[in-house]
């Protein structure tokens, strides 16, 4: 995956020790947060990133704040691994795959849950940052269909939408089995490719018709 983000988005560039801190602490949340939702406890995610609850509160002074710092992360490595498979000039099927592989990774879908009410849709910091990563995953989605590889009733919202649904947590599932995980993915992708073996129901979604976003319509279906 891409790096982590540095500092926060607008705050001063942090030292060695406090920057491994805080991104031990936004990995330990996302982790936290995915498996036991956004009522995680605080002292847990701090015990999983082996740091104190004071240096915690320094960098994240309340849950929200963490929660929106866990989402620009994840978005920050998809939009530089999306920026990486297009400046590599790779195979442009090729390298949607590595997207859907690479916010998989990053259990998109277990993340939804943060924006049903625990965080603010239209904070600044996240209005903009959504708006980077669907524009690069736009561009993916249109090279791939400029190539001929990709399917023409498919679309980058019909694309992010799936993955969000396949990292969904399901219960009684194991949640770490990846090869389960890898195995649906692979049959979601090999249903992307051109010429596709049928016609879908309905009609494509780009990333721009989704106007209530990815994790609302994922669940709303």
């Amino acid at each position: 995956m891409g790096g982590t983000a540095t500092a926060t988005t607008t705050g001063p560039r942090l030292r060695a020790d406090a920057l491994r801190n805080r991104e031990r602490i936004l990995a330990a949340a996302r982790e936290a947060f995915v498996l036991y939702g956004t009522d995680a406890r605080l002292d847990e995610i701090a015990r999983r990133a082996g740091v104190g609850n004071a240096t915690l509160y320094r960098h994240f002074p309340d849950r929200e704040a963490l929660l929106i710092a866990v989402l620009l992360d994840v978005n920050h490595r998809i939009i530089d691994d999306a920026h990486a498979a297009l400046e590599a000039d790779s195979d442009p099927f090729e390298a949607l795959h590595r997207l859907v592989l690479n916010a998989a990774g990053e259990r998109v879908g277990g993340l939804c849950p943060m924006l049903g009410g625990d965080v603010d849709p239209g904070d600044p910091q996240l209005v903009a940052s959504n708006a980077r990563m669907h524009e690069i995953v736009q561009r993916l989605v249109d090279r791939a269909h400029a190539s001929g590889q990709l399917r023409p009733d498919a679309d980058s919202g019909d694309i992010l939408v799936g993955v969000a649904r396949l990292t969904s947590p399901v219960p009684g599932t194991d949640q770490d089995d990846e090869m389960l995980l890898l195995r649906h993915l692979q049959i979601f992708v090999d249903g992307l490719r051109a010429p596709a073996p049928g016609t879908l129901p309905g009609e494509s979604r780009s990333l721009a018709d989704l106007k209530e976003g990815i994790c609302r319509s994922s669940r709303r279906h």
